[in-house]
């Protein structure tokens, strides 16, 4: 093989290796445009309890969803649809999703909407608690970030959500609904149970009120 024919050949070869990878690239953004098309149609029916864009109504008991993990949002879809989450007959707002999440078809779907309002913008949450101490709550944060992070990043390893940019009344009625059972009672879902056992060490409303405060402040 002289050298005019091996540099030939492997121009050609890098040529055919450049066009595959582009090929792969160009499958995989039509594909995922097609998800966030999909997403966006499914979003549609969320939109008239979360809001426009995922900010959350509280009359509705909706939380903002815009921006949140697509694990976590997909790994919550899961559970009310499988019935894991949002059955028990005091969670209003859960006994609302569940028949919402009946409406996405299979896992694609799930992925698609999840997908979808991860993408969206968020939204500073408006404070509506007040008389919380966030230097107080900050002591009594320590036991949160373990699994929440130290700046309410969220985990997902310890399939824990992040905190920062929640609403506080959803972190207060969230707080409550552990506290009394409506929430992390169900053995279907031991994550929920471990949270509960968390929600517990808050003595107190004031007790919530003081690490929510200092959740608010989180960056």
């Amino acid at each position: 093989m002289n050298k005019k024919f091996a540099a030939t050949l492997a121009t050609v070869a890098w040529s055919v290796l450049t066009l595959a990878v582009a090929g792969v690239a160009l499958a995989d953004a039509d594909s995922n445009s097609e998800a966030n098309a999909r997403g966006e149609v499914l979003f549609e029916l969320c939109r008239q309890c979360h809001g426009q864009e995922g900010e959350g109504k509280q009359p509705f008991l909706a939380p903002a969803i815009a921006g949140l993990d697509q694990w976590y949002i997909e790994s919550q879809l899961s559970k009310f649809k499988a019935g894991t989450r949002g059955l028990h007959p005091q969670d209003l707002g859960g006994l609302r999703m569940y028949p919402m999440s009946q409406w996405l078809a299979n896992e694609a779907d799930i992925s698609a909407v999840a997908g979808f309002v991860a993408g969206l913008t968020t939204a500073p949450p408006v404070p509506t608690i007040e008389g919380g101490d966030a230097h107080k709550g900050e002591a009594a944060y320590a036991l949160c970030a373990a699994c929440h992070g130290k700046a309410g990043e969220g985990n997902k390893v310890m399939n824990s959500p992040p905190l920062r940019g929640m609403s506080d009344w959803y972190l207060m009625t969230t707080l409550q609904k552990f506290k009394d059972g409506v929430r992390g009672s169900n053995a279907e879902n031991p994550t929920e149970m471990m949270m509960r056992g968390m929600a517990m060490s808050l003595t107190d409303e004031q007790a919530m009120k003081d690490v929510i405060a200092h959740i608010m402040t989180l960056k």
